[in-house]
């Protein structure tokens, strides 16, 4: 009688680190993230407020936001998230504005049509609270292949991109398990449901609406999964990645 040859589970590296330091605005690359229970370091720790209103605003309401680019001037394995700097907007004609600046606010009123006011949380503002968003390379590639767009991670804003020996959309059945980062770990918690927000380009900000067509139609609205931060650590571009066993 042979034995059963046990299948290795999915192994592979980081391919690129992100973060968003204001919550739509678009985000910068990074060589390295500091995470911790909050999740990403520096991750959407500051939010445009609808003025009048406690209501975050986001690139649902107005796609524009996502022609901003936030940056800061601290790198990723230095920043420290318990106290991130304030970011640095660059407004899509490239002004570039520090977050305490007085005049950014009527700024981005006249660029985006909204009035605003700035809130700062170094707790994190996600979506999904202490948490942050891993995608997966083979998946992204399956998606827009099915699309037939540009693979364009930027649509799916994630934090943590990985290339692994998986099939595309294996990660949707991770709930629950541990992906071991270089010395750090994650534990993944439930797959990303999707918003509107993918539909748009993120160099025009036109609507494409089959892309969240699809992912209803196909991948139940989800793209990506979700995770918490056990322990604080460090991750860096390029680190090995492995699917811990059950």
């Amino acid at each position: 009688m042979g034995t059963l040859r046990r299948v290795p589970e999915p192994a592979g590296h980081v391919l690129s680190l992100h973060r968003y330091p204001v919550k739509s605005l678009a985000g910068e690359d990074v060589d390295a993230l500091r995470i911790d229970r909050r999740g990403a370091g520096g991750d959407r720790t500051h939010a445009l407020i609808w003025a009048g209103t406690n209501k975050r605003l986001t690139a649902r309401q107005a796609p524009r936001m996502l022609a901003w680019r936030t940056r800061y001037e601290t790198p990723g394995a230095e920043l420290d998230p318990a106290e991130p700097p304030l970011p640095v907007l660059t407004s899509p004609d490239g002004r570039e504005l520090r977050w305490d600046d007085p005049e950014l606010p009527a700024v981005l009123e006249a660029d985006l049509g909204w009035p605003v006011v700035l809130r700062r949380d170094t707790s994190g503002q996600q979506d999904l609270d202490d948490t942050l968003l891993v995608t997966v390379q083979s998946s992204l590639e399956a998606a827009c292949a099915a699309l037939d767009i540009p693979a364009d991670l930027r649509r799916f804003r994630p934090n943590v991109h990985v290339a692994l020996t998986a099939d595309p959309f294996a990660e949707e059945g991770w709930e629950g398990r541990r992906l071991r980062i270089g010395d750090a770990e994650l534990k993944l918690i439930e797959p990303c449901e999707r918003c509107v927000i993918p539909t748009r380009d993120p160099d025009t900000q036109e609507r494409d609406p089959r892309v969240l067509m699809w992912l209803i139609r196909e991948r139940r609205e989800l793209f990506g999964i979700n995770a918490e931060v056990p322990a604080p650590g460090l991750i860096r571009a390029g680190d090995p990645v492995e699917l811990l066993p059950r």
